[in-house]
């Protein structure tokens, strides 16, 4: 057999071998935790189940126009504008199988060989994965813990080159939980005017989960680079609807037409009945979002708190998403050694930090999306490892 030589470059997203190393464990009788998975541990708010039921009790069970159906396109049009403030055409939204398509469609358009695109990293490890597999070259924007996992916009700005086609940001972040400041936004959106041919994707899936009233600052706000900005969104993280995969694209008027035709070319269109509990989602109670958002919060400080108790571990508060990204460098240990023996030995599913990039060594990721009693009973177990590794 022989297969296309690209093939090798496609990476994987560890999240999930983790996710099956640990239902395994659990089988053989282990007691595990999972803190790996970046998944709501709260199950859909009942009002947008009973839309996708509703729906396909009224017969919606054929295909959809590839773009989506008008009313949840409309829907997002006008949560954007509720959300970010900036008036859209729902004719610019694509409905999208998840996130992964809008950054992978994007990736597409844009990567081939002798380009480069920029990726934050560490990052979603998809972006890497994708850019190799399109033959771009990947440029990595690092993301340090002393700038809070954040970045400076000069030093992204000094990484373009002539070869460089598209930037991805990621606010909130995935690993890290990190934000990036608005005025760093404000500073990059101003130095691509010296870049006009450079487009931008903002992964913006995390854009309902920030805390201590930060609030959320969209690229889509700045103006003066809305022509040639790719804003990616969705519904998994913020409505506990992973499993629903639903996600949308806002694309600018110059690239509309290409994912229109990838769209129909990849997967047709999304499932009918999960784009009605979409509607359902956008336009009916957000009180849900509300006590899911309280709840990350109490967590988020538990873990932080309960981390930074331990020998060996240091942890900064994230401000974003669900992610606690601690440094694990006093340990002596790597991220897969710490990653692999919290599981094995622990009962603690966990990511490596270089899951995610390799400025992610000397980290690893615990995803907060469980419950408090878990996280404790997590911690526990693991202050008692490091007890172990570091000594009383």
């Amino acid at each position: 057999m022989t297969v296309s030589a690209k093939m090798s470059k496609l990476g994987t997203e560890t999240a999930f071998d983790v996710l099956a190393r640990a239902a395994a464990l659990a089988g053989s009788g282990m007691d595990v935790i999972n803190l790996g998975i970046g998944q709501p541990d709260f199950p859909t708010p009942p009002h947008i189940v009973e839309a996708g039921i509703r729906a396909l009790k009224d017969g919606h069970h054929g295909y959809t126009a590839a773009t989506g159906i008008p009313e949840l396109r409309e829907a997002v049009a006008e949560d954007i504008m509720a959300r970010r403030g900036v008036a859209v055409s729902a004719d610019h939204i694509l409905i999208m199988p998840g996130g992964k398509m809008t950054m992978s469609f994007a990736i597409e358009m844009f990567g081939e060989i002798g380009a480069e695109i920029l990726y934050p990293n560490p990052g979603f490890p998809i972006y890497e994965s994708m850019i190799r597999y399109s033959g771009a070259t990947p440029v990595p924007i690092p993301l340090l813990e002393s700038a809070g996992f954040s970045f400076k916009a000069e030093d992204v700005l000094s990484l373009i080159t002539e070869k460089t086609r598209l930037i991805i940001i990621n606010t909130p972040a995935n690993p890290t939980g990190g934000v990036i400041d608005r005025a760093e936004l404000q500073k990059l959106a101003d130095g691509l005017q010296n870049w006009p041919d450079v487009f931008i994707l903002s992964d913006e899936i995390y854009s309902r989960m920030t805390y201590d009233g930060l609030g959320h600052c969209s690229l889509l706000e700045f103006e003066n680079i809305r022509d040639r900005l790719i804003l990616l969104d969705g519904w998994s993280k913020t409505y506990a609807m992973t499993g629903w995969r639903l996600g949308y694209g806002l694309w600018p008027a110059s690239l509309i037409e290409y994912a229109k035709r990838l769209c129909v070319n990849y997967h047709s269109c999304v499932n009918s009945s999960a784009q009605y509990a979409g509607v359902a989602a956008l336009t009916g109670d957000q009180s849900p979002v509300d006590e899911m958002m309280t709840a990350f919060d109490e967590r988020r400080k538990l873990i932080v708190g309960r981390l930074n108790d331990m020998r060996g571990i240091s942890c900064v508060m994230p401000k974003g998403a669900f992610y606690a990204f601690p440094n694990i460098t006093e340990t002596g240990m790597t991220a897969k050694e710490m990653q692999d023996l919290l599981l094995e030995k622990q009962g603690i599913a966990t990511i490596a930090g270089t899951s995610f990039g390799a400025s992610g060594e000397g980290y690893i990721r615990f995803s907060y999306a469980n419950s408090s009693d878990n996280i404790n009973k997590a911690m526990d177990r693991m202050s008692a490892a490091m007890t172990e590794i570091m000594g009383a």
